[in-house]
């Protein structure tokens, strides 16, 4: 008897288990039939035309978020599953770095730069203040150490040590990142510095930060070895780097790609 009961039991638990699913995902799918087009990039893919699943502006900010401004893209084809504000601009913070972070790949993709190159410190890169690693300016770092620091401890002084390097200073630097902005089509960003510090000007939507993030992914990959280290060192072990993105250590998948206080970039 005790047996029969508990089959019973069983079968009455995954019966609930699938309504609820049922329920939960029904709602998708019908969404996921609406006619709302969003032209993604004319500049990252002239040819492709995307679907707006979930729009706060259509459908209400259903997810109650309290953020200014979010974006939810699928990453290969760029569609746009959900959108709230995302052309409101906003200071990105450290967000900023994917952009310096994307044209230092750049030049490792083109052959004017190599991970083993070694980038000096200068005056103005050891000054750095927030985020760093206390760089001196009697030390080089490689490229691979500079990048790593960049990407888990969200290290200023790195930025502009590789912003002068491969541009000469690193105002010359910002204009570059602002000229790759416009060749992605980030129309709401306008960027003053490699690092992020706050800035009068210094801006940029959810939905560029969303542009940037997919060239860097797509174009780049690679760079998620550095994005997915949760912790790891440099000076032989005498420097401890713990990532600024906690969801690398506790959530499974996560890869990335930056942090601006408690908001999270991930693709």
């Amino acid at each position: 008897m005790e047996v029969s009961i508990q089959f019973f039991k069983n079968k009455f638990f995954t019966l609930i288990i699938l309504l609820f699913i049922f329920s939960t995902v029904l709602p998708f799918f019908s969404l996921a039939t609406s006619d709302t087009s969003y032209v993604w990039s004319e500049i990252s893919n002239p040819t492709v035309t995307t679907s707006s699943i979930l729009s706060s502006e259509e459908n209400g900010n259903f997810l109650n978020l309290t953020c200014g401004s979010a974006i939810l893209i699928e990453q290969s084809t760029g569609a746009i599953l959900y959108e709230h504000n995302i052309h409101e601009q906003l200071r990105p913070a450290s967000v900023t770095k994917l952009m310096t972070i994307l044209l230092i790949m750049e030049a490792l993709d083109n052959g004017s730069l190599k991970l083993t190159d070694k980038i000096p410190c200068s005056e103005n890169a050891s000054s750095m203040g927030g985020s760093q690693i206390w760089l001196d300016t009697t030390e080089n770092l490689t490229v691979d150490e500079m990048l790593k620091a960049i990407c888990v401890v969200s290290a200023n002084d790195c930025c502009v040590a590789m912003a002068e390097y491969l541009a000469g200073s690193e105002e010359l630097f910002v204009e570059q990142m602002n000229a790759k902005a416009k060749e992605l089509g980030m129309n709401d960003t306008c960027f003053k510095n490699c690092h992020g510090i706050d800035e009068d000007g210094h801006v940029t939507s959810s939905y560029d930060i969303a542009l940037m993030s997919r060239e860097l992914l797509n174009k780049h990959p690679e760079i998620t070895n550095y994005t997915t280290i949760y912790m790891d060192s440099l000076r032989n072990g005498e420097s401890s780097l713990v990532n600024t993105n906690k969801l690398i250590r506790n959530y499974s998948g996560a890869t990335g790609l930056k942090t601006r206080f408690y908001i999270y970039c991930i693709i």
